[in-house]
């Protein structure tokens, strides 16, 4: 139990002041860190792969990234991806959780909106399949990460890139823009991209 404590205590402490701690927003009339996307009691049975959601998911259907070297075959953002961009997509509002209609839509560059043509796809499989048809890509199956095991092992959500393969929501890394690992000099791209 005195773990389990700890670990909540960790993650809390990493998220404040971060671009996700949203406590001080005027739309947060809780205060609370969490409550905007999670919730101990009423959460959403729904949403798989995310614990006690609680906060509305898009219905949106996106325009894709496409291009005539993606060996890939992209498809709806699903997963986690999709609970990003219940935000990050520009049609849910911020203040959308715990069963209440928001109104506060996200501005700047952080709403990407519903075209995703001109962004890194997400929700692909990346498999050593998809590295041996593209040839410009690491094998994720064997391939370190440099966060301590394989690509597969620590970015990959069922063999899929999403967009916390790149980064960390609650940012328990303390990097820019919520990433993994830096990508000074290409670093977090050339983890996949054999270019």
């Amino acid at each position: 139990m005195v773990s389990f404590v700890f670990s909540l205590t960790v993650s809390a402490q990493t998220i404040v002041g971060s671009a996700h701690d949203f406590t001080a927003a005027g739309w947060n009339t809780t205060g609370e860190l969490c409550i905007v996307c999670h919730t101990p009691h009423n959460a959403d049975a729904t949403v798989t792969d995310s614990p006690l959601w609680n906060h509305e998911v898009t219905q949106s259907t996106f325009s894709l990234y496409s291009s005539s070297t993606l060996n890939a075959t992209p498809g709806q953002p699903d997963g986690r991806s999709k609970l990003c961009l219940s935000c990050h997509d520009g049609t849910v509002a911020l203040d959308s959780f715990g069963g209440n209609a928001g109104t506060t839509l996200i501005t700047g560059p952080a709403n990407f909106g519903t075209d995703l043509s001109n962004d890194h796809p997400i929700s692909i499989t990346y498999d050593t399949a998809l590295a041996t048809a593209d040839g410009g890509l690491h094998d994720p199956a064997t391939t370190n990460s440099g966060l301590g095991s394989t690509i597969a092992n620590d970015m990959l959500f069922n063999n899929k890139v999403e967009c916390s393969s790149c980064h960390e929501v609650h940012n328990a890394y303390g990097i820019n823009k919520l990433l993994i690992k830096s990508n000074a000099g290409s670093q977090l791209c050339l983890t996949c991209h054999d270019k």
